[in-house]
């Protein structure tokens, strides 16, 4: 599953639809840059955007064969906080979210994947970022080492299903794409939302489609 383009606005919204006049770029970071672009409004009139340009990143749902999932708690320093969260990580240039999905497991959690299934994607924060995350489920769970980058602190826990419902409910899952992740997982567990395990290849095999029940 590569990076999709995003779609066409439908010929029905341009009543809505700004248009790009002048692209400024404030500052150019390590991999995100601001801009500030001039645009035109549906009346005409002029308006002005600051937002961030994010390559976009990846998240993953890892289920243990007894039904538990790995989470990973981590250090946010903009809002300052601990967090607990599914693995995720920014795309790489070239890189597929799959690709992406398998490696930041790996290096996070350490474990490795039998199967994956892919969840769909959400858009994080569109008023001022045009990050998107795609988010990727994992089971077949092999453990393994951490592969942290330096500088990188991360530490793995494991929780059950329940419990991230008891946190969310109590206020203390705060994270996005991990409160999307697990009611995804709730929604396909009482089969109101589809997700379609395929095997990792052999060596020299194409990926097989496997239809998952919950």
């Amino acid at each position: 599953m590569t990076k999709a383009p995003a779609p066409a606005t439908p010929p029905g919204d341009d009543h809505l639809r700004e248009r790009l006049v002048e692209p400024h770029t404030v500052l150019s970071g390590g991999f995100l840059t601001v801009r500030r672009d001039i645009v035109a409004l549906p009346d005409g009139q002029r308006a002005t955007r600051e937002y961030v340009a994010h390559p976009g990143a990846v998240a993953v749902v890892p289920l243990l064969d007894d039904g538990r999932l790995v989470l990973v708690r981590q250090h946010r320093f903009p809002v300052d906080r601990v967090l607990l969260e599914f693995p995720a990580g920014k795309l790489d240039a070239g890189e597929s979210t799959l690709e992406c999905a398998r490696r930041e497991l790996a290096e996070e959690t350490g474990y490795t994947a039998a199967e994956w299934a892919f969840g769909g994607e959400i858009v994080n924060a569109a008023a001022y970022s045009t990050e998107s995350i795609w988010i990727w489920f994992a089971r077949g769970l092999v453990a393994g080492r951490q592969q942290l980058d330096a500088g990188e602190f991360v530490e793995t826990v494991v929780c059950t299903e329940a419990e991230l419902h008891e946190f969310d409910r109590a206020g203390q899952l705060p994270d996005v794409k991990t409160i999307i992740g697990l009611h995804w997982l709730a929604a396909w567990r009482a089969g109101a939302r589809e997700i379609s395990f395929t095997a990792e290849p052999r060596h020299g095999q194409g990926p097989a489609p496997m239809m998952s029940s919950p």
